[in-house]
Parts: structure tokens; C-alpha cells; sequence
């Protein structure tokens, strides 16, 4: 028994929504569910990992703007019925994972049929960022259940608190305007590695799997460094090591990343995010069988 990933959707951002966070993830979840022939009122969880947005908001929940605008239940629940649940989390690169996570608990309870988690990030501009790097993009996953022996197993997590200076970002005023701001140790990729590394031999042990039983890696953030220095630690060329194409995605380079990875019939995926903190969570991704509707797709968008 576990989650599904149904459907994986990532959109770029181009002229037109490279300053918007919102954009950027209404495109992703409505190709998504478009691609999958699913309404939006079938959502019953929407979670928001993205964590860089318009004007640097912290509120409202943008969980609840996207919903709204893609169409999920943006009225009032009537009586005896249900309506779109949607909030955000903010877990950098592992937000994605984590928002999995949480969406399995819910699947798994039964509270739950369809849940749809996003993520996006962008330049909030107007001076309100210094040396913003990270690229305009949005992903989504669609998700559902199985009672049968597949879909996504127990997500592992490792912090490495001495590590927590390797990145952060912070924002503060300045004359009047809140100012987005970032900083990175020397140190941060290995950091990464290392916390990375112990989550996935977790993983691995919990399912009595070993990385000989394992078809696709896949890891987020995909900064170059990373990726070698975690194939390093676990005696991965770098080639057997899956990253979104583009290394400068933020929050949706796991989608990216499993888009990337072009899941098959029957295989097993290791899932790696690591991120601030130092944070970093694993887990192992059984494919179910071809005559599943399973399937991965990408629109690029405002060119």
C-alpha cells in the first residue's frame, strides 16, 4: 500500500511570469491535471511547497490563492459535502518530499482520494531581492492511492545542525522595501552530501533494499557539486545520479528531478532532497506496473 504519483508537470517561467511565484504554479497544477484528465474539484488536498513569490508575501497561504485559481472548490463548502483542503509548508528543496509526506498521511487515513502538491519560485523584482539566481519555475504531482505493494515508502530525515550556516535567506527592509537576501558557505554541497547520504542508507535499510536493488536516483537541489559529492558517498558514478536539467530550480527541482528520471514500469526509485537547516529526507519509490496510468510530461511556458 502507498501513494501514487500520478502525474508530474513542470513549467518555466518566461517573460510574463518570471516575477510571479502564483503564475508560475497555477500553470504547473492546471497542465497537470489537464494532462491527467482530472477535474480540479477531484483534488481534495492542495499542498504549496514554493517558498520564493510575489513581493516576498508571507501571507495569505498562496496554497489558497492557487486553488482558487485553478478551480478547486474555491466556494464555501455546502452542507454534507467537502471542499478543497490547501495550505503551504516551507522546507526549501525538501519542501516538495515533505509535502508528499504529509499527502501519504492523509491518503493513508482514507480522509483522502486525490491530492495535488506545488511548487514554485521567482524573483519577487522591484528591488526586492539581491542576487536572486535561482530560475523562474513551477512543478506539480498529482497523487493518489493503492492498496497494492507499490507507491512511496517511509520518508527518512537527517539533520545535521552544525551545518546550519551553509545557506540562508532572510528578509529584511530596506528604505521602506523588504529585501530578499541569500547566503552560502564554501562548505554547503558537502554538507548536503553527508546528511543526504545517512538519509538514503536509512531508506534503503528500512525497506531491507540496497542501492543494487535501486533503477533511478533521484536528487534535489541539482547543483553540480551535490550531485557529485553524494554519488561520492555512496559509491554512485555521477551518471546514476537524476537531476532536473536546469541546476539554478529552487523549490521544484524534485519535480524536475522526477521528471527527469522518466519513471518505468515496475522500478524503484531512491527519492533525495537536502536543503537549509542542514535538513535532508530519502525515500524509496516503487513504480506500479505498465497497465498503470502513470506518466511524467513537461510544458514550457512564455516563450
Amino acid at each position: 500500500m502507498g501513494t501514487i504519483i500520478d502525474r508530474v508537470d513542470v513549467t518555466s517561467g518566461g517573460w510574463r511570469n518570471r516575477h510571479s511565484a502564483l503564475r508560475l504554479a497555477v500553470s504547473a497544477a492546471k497542465t497537470c491535471l489537464e494532462n491527467a484528465e482530472r477535474s480540479p474539484d477531484e483534488v481534495d488536498l492542495l499542498v504549496n511547497a514554493g517558498l520564493y513569490r510575489d513581493r516576498n508575501l508571507g501571507e495569505p497561504a498562496l496554497a489558497a490563492m492557487i486553488q482558487e485559481d485553478i478551480g478547486a472548490h474555491p466556494e464555501d463548502p455546502h452542507t454534507g459535502e467537502h471542499g478543497t483542503f490547501s495550505f503551504d509548508i516551507a522546507n526549501g528543496t525538501c519542501g516538495v518530499l515533505t509535502g508528499l509526506q504529509i499527502v501519504d498521511g492523509f491518503l493513508r487515513s482514507g480522509t483522502i482520494d486525490c491530492a495535488l502538491v506545488v511548487a514554485s519560485d521567482a524573483d519577487p523584482g522591484h528591488r526586492m531581492s539581491e542576487n536572486f539566481t535561482f530560475s523562474a519555475a513551477g512543478g506539480a504531482v498529482l497523487c493518489s492511492w493503492t492498496d497494492e505493494d507499490y507507491g512511496l515508502g517511509r520518508v527518512h530525515w537527517v539533520n545535521d545542525f552544525d551545518g546550519s550556516d551553509a545557506f540562508s535567506a532572510t528578509v529584511g527592509g530596506i528604505d521602506s522595501r523588504n529585501v530578499l537576501r541569500f547566503r552560502e558557505s564554501a562548505s554547503m554541497d558537502e554538507r548536503y552530501a553527508a546528511a543526504a547520504a545517512a538519509a538514503a542508507t536509512e531508506a534503503l535499510t528500512d525497506a531491507c533494499l540496497t542501492l543494487a536493488d535501486i533503477d533511478a536516483v533521484v536528487l534535489a537541489p541539482p547543483r553540480p557539486e551535490f550531485r557529485s559529492a553524494l554519488a561520492r558517498h555512496l559509491g554512485l558514478p555521477d551518471s546514476r545520479v537524476v537531476v532536473a536539467d536546469d541546476e539554478h530550480i529552487h523549490t521544484a527541482a524534485l519535480v524536475a528531478g522526477l521528471d527527469a528520471g522518466g519513471r518505468r514500469a515496475g522500478t524503484r526509485t531512491l527519492i533525495i532532497a537536502a536543503g537549509a537547516g542542514v535538513t535532508a529526507g530519502a525515500a524509496v519509490y516503487a513504480e506500479p506496473p505498465a497497465n498503470g496510468s502513470h506518466a511524467f510530461g513537461q510544458v514550457l511556458d512564455g516563450q
